[in-house]
């Protein structure tokens, strides 16, 4: 079942037999960058400097990008409490049927954008998706009956697709597996920050009245043509790789390359290798681990995102208020992801925290939610504000895919995975909210308890797995390739790879 010499053996690149190393169609690009580069000697100050210079490049965008996707997204959400049911003339079920018609379009389109991001700039990729659906959005303004927010969520998941495996995939050329939860982490915290401005302007876009436009209508309209800007800012400033990042001198490219050597999943290579796919879909344990702890952590993450305006109006509070005490979700949001990334960074380790995030907010977190007394108020917003901690399970997760996927068509099809499990949960999660269990809807909230308490259990076994894989293969003592690193192999086919659990 696990990784056979024979089978490395026939997948490693053939070398070219004039030079010696690997075909450049088969390596990755970075390998025919370095070939004939006299590497100096990088002092720490210099590489403090220059991974300050990369932070300032690029973060920003991936935040702003991961910001705008969570917030277009949920604005559904906020819209909902401002009178969008009313005004469209959809039923409650079609509402839920605009949370879950995203998700099923989010993850349709997961693999097919895999395969685009490879063959394409991947920053410009995103850039484009982002400018796209920032269009979507703006046009939202103008539907005014089910059919038309219907298509527009539709294309609106299409184009969202991008966005997660783009950034996870460019966080993975850039950082060291030791700096990469950290910087996912920072970009993830867009889902923190999301939840307080859609909330801040939903409670002012409450204030606002019209003969023209509703409320909800100016809400759509803004924040569509802010995302358009920031979509074509991507495109113009985000580099697509470190060999062709402009505003880096070219030794400080060799060194962006040269210091995440030690990470062996590589940077970039724009052949699609069908092996590498296969293996990552059939024949790879921690895949199906991988996806199976997403869908059941994203369960009450797709819930709570979905309804959370609602959860909380259902305790008995007016629109204008649910909007206000939404706020505190995404604090508590963004305080879990630094608190949790920032232990990930710092310890190097992932599964430990995924579960203590599931434990307080899902187990915790929910069981305040399904089980305190109704009128009790505080302890039903402790739960709720609780639950929001759940999501920042998910960097961790993406750090993971970052960190233990080598080869880079491995990489591209596991990030589609990986987000087509996020959206499973999504999709789950809100079909758990019927009409027929208003107010409370505790069939929802023991979902959120159950599924997290599941995604515990399992990311357990993924780490005895990722412990017991490691020292089969001290046990092997492979000797050392050269220029392994940028060989595109998948962690599967080198041996001298080690998983980080």
């Amino acid at each position: 079942m696990f990784s056979e010499k024979a089978d490395n053996a026939e997948k490693t690149p053939a070398p070219d037999p004039e030079t010696q190393m690997p075909k450049p169609a088969d390596a990755d690009a970075a390998l025919e960058f370095m070939t004939h580069e006299n590497m100096g000697t990088m002092t720490e100050v210099d590489e403090t400097s220059l991974v300050r210079k990369i932070d300032w490049r690029i973060v920003p965008l991936m935040w702003a990008c991961y910001n705008l996707q969570y917030l277009d997204k949920t604005l559904v959400n906020y819209a909902n409490v401002m009178g969008l049911q009313e005004d469209t003339g959809i039923t409650g079920d079609q509402f839920s049927q605009l949370a879950l018609v995203f998700y099923v379009t989010y993850l349709a389109f997961e693999l097919p954008t895999g395969y685009l991001m490879q063959r394409l700039p991947t920053a410009k990729y995103l850039g484009a998706n982002v400018t796209l659906w920032g269009l979507m959005v703006a046009l939202t303004a103008a539907a005014n009956n089910w059919a038309a927010l219907v298509t527009l969520r539709v294309l609106l998941g299409c184009f969202e697709a991008a966005v997660a495996p783009a950034l996870i995939l460019i966080t993975s050329m850039w950082y060291k597996k030791s700096e990469q939860p950290a910087r996912v982490g920072f970009w993830y915290l867009g889902t923190g920050t999301g939840t307080i401005i859609g909330a801040l302007s939903s409670f002012g876009f409450q204030h606002y009245a019209s003969q023209n436009f509703r409320s909800w209508q100016i809400m759509f309209l803004l924040f569509g043509l802010v995302t358009i800007a920031v979509g074509l800012l991507v495109m113009a400033f985000m580099p697509d790789n470190p060999m062709t990042a402009r505003g880096l001198t070219h030794a400080e490219r060799v060194f962006a390359i040269e210091r995440v050597r030690e990470n062996q999943t590589g940077i970039e290579n724009k052949r699609f290798k069908w092996h590498q796919a296969r293996e990552s879909l059939v024949a790879d344990p921690q895949t199906w681990l991988l996806a199976l702890i997403t869908v059941a952590s994203s369960v009450p993450n797709g819930a709570v995102s979905s309804y959370q305006g609602t959860i909380i109006k259902g305790f008995g509070y007016t629109s204008k208020e649910a909007a206000l005490l939404s706020v505190p979700s995404g604090a508590v949001a963004c305080i879990s992801i630094v608190t949790a990334c920032g232990l990930g960074a710092r310890y190097d380790a992932r599964g430990p925290f995924v579960i203590a995030i599931l434990l307080v907010g899902g187990v915790l977190g929910g069981g305040l939610l399904a089980f305190s007394p109704a009128d009790n108020k505080g302890a039903l917003l402790a739960g709720n504000y609780l639950t929001n901690v759940i999501g920042s399970s998910l960097p961790l997760l993406y750090s993971y895919s970052a960190a233990n996927y080598a080869g880079h068509t491995k990489k591209v099809t596991m990030n589609a995975i990986l987000l087509m499990s996020f959206c499973l949960g999504n999709i789950i999660g809100p079909l758990t909210f019927r009409d027929a269990d208003k107010p409370n809807y505790l069939p929802a909230k023991v979902a959120i308890v159950v599924t997290s308490a599941l995604a515990c259990v399992l990311t357990g076994i993924l780490m005895a797995y990722y412990a017991w894989e490691n020292k089969r293969r001290d046990r092997l003592r492979v000797a050392h390739k050269d220029n392994s690193e940028f060989l595109d192999m998948t962690d599967r086919e080198n041996l001298e790879f080690r998983y980080r659990w």
